[in-house]
């Protein structure tokens, strides 16, 4: 049975991770700090959801907890590493910029530092599509330049990728970086826009639209994002001989056993159309205040996926309209609206 240590366990991704290997026969070891960054309930109902599997186990911690951190990798020894507990959302970041610094670039470092110790085989860590910044070509590529970040939480993260890289060409850990795309479906986060939506659509509430509705994403069902990094795990990235053994498109660094890996659902969706298929589920008209476009945010996301699907022969598929279907069930039980 192989170990898995998941950071942020009691988080929208990290729960729906946690749960598909623990159904897949692994044990997981979970490290969540419980922060009030949304309400906490939320994420203990994750928490005790899992605790009904006999091969998960938690602890309770920060990030920037190293002393922690690194009894609870001690005693566990995982084979794996994956490091998805972050100071989450692109606005929360215009208001509280040293919590993205203490959590994800202090506590990122505290992960690679248990990794480099304790010898994991594979290291994967969270990455997001604000990293391509100002970037306008499109569908974004791994291998494309990341050198403007627009807000602080993208620049944390982009950090993130470089120190991991750094780390993986020292210390040969097989390092792969995932970056993900506008994530949504059942139990997820209350900041993010779905959440939100659906909220003030069911009481009676406006939404607030930004850039009056010119806006795309690439909106990634969970369930299929936690598929993509599960097949991850198995393909943990070689330093090649040569630059001359990296196939095309490859983002793998030809000096180290490092790769940032795109998992999004390669379809470019209209924030209108998407509050379209909220409606539909719902079966109610949402009244929307249509504003200017919030500093730090980008116009469209789109991913290309086929690094993904080369090395684990898959791409996520699910549409928005089942995703969001799946979405308004799980509020309506959860909340019993």
């Amino acid at each position: 049975m192989r170990t898995v240590l998941i950071t942020g366990t009691a988080g929208f991704i990290g729960f729906h991770l946690a749960r598909l290997l623990l159904a897949e026969g692994f044990r997981v070891v979970g490290y969540d700090g419980m922060t009030p960054y949304y309400d906490p309930a939320l994420k203990r109902a994750r928490h005790q959801a899992l605790l009904q599997s006999p091969g998960f186990s938690c602890d309770e911690g920060m990030l920037e907890d190293m002393p922690r951190l690194q009894a609870l990798v001690q005693r566990e020894r995982p084979e794996v590493i994956i490091h998805l507990a972050a100071q989450a959302g692109v606005r929360y970041s215009l208001d509280a910029p040293r919590a993205y610094v203490e959590a994800n670039i202090l506590g990122t470092f505290n992960v690679m530092e248990c990794a480099r110790e304790f010898g994991v085989a594979h290291l994967l860590m969270a990455s997001t599509s604000s990293v391509y910044g100002a970037n306008t070509e499109m569908p974004f590529t791994e291998t494309q330049a990341t050198a403007h970040p627009l807000t602080l939480y993208a620049a944390t993260k982009l950090a993130n990728e470089a120190m991991a890289h750094s780390y993986a060409h020292l210390w040969q850990i097989p390092t792969t970086m995932f970056r993900f795309f506008t994530v949504y479906g059942p139990w997820g986060r209350p900041d993010m826009a779905l959440f939100k939506f659906v909220k003030a659509a069911l009481e009676g509430e406006a939404i607030d639209v930004y850039n009056h509705g010119r806006m795309a994403r690439d909106f990634t069902y969970v369930t299929d994002l936690v598929r993509g990094i599960r097949l991850l795990i198995d393909t943990p990235p070689v330093r090649p001989a040569s630059a001359e053994d990296i196939l095309p498109g490859d983002s793998l660094s030809p000096a180290a056993p490092f790769r940032t890996v795109n998992i999004g659902n390669s379809q470019r969706v209209p924030l209108l159309d998407f509050i379209a298929e909220i409606e539909r589920a719902l079966g109610v008209t949402v009244r929307k205040n249509l504003m200017e476009m919030q500093k730090g945010d980008v116009p469209e996301t789109w991913a290309n996926c086929s690094l993904l699907q080369r090395l684990t022969g898959y791409c996520p598929e699910t549409g928005v309209r089942e995703g969001v279907a799946a979405f308004v069930a799980w509020y309506r039980d959860y909340y019993r609206v």
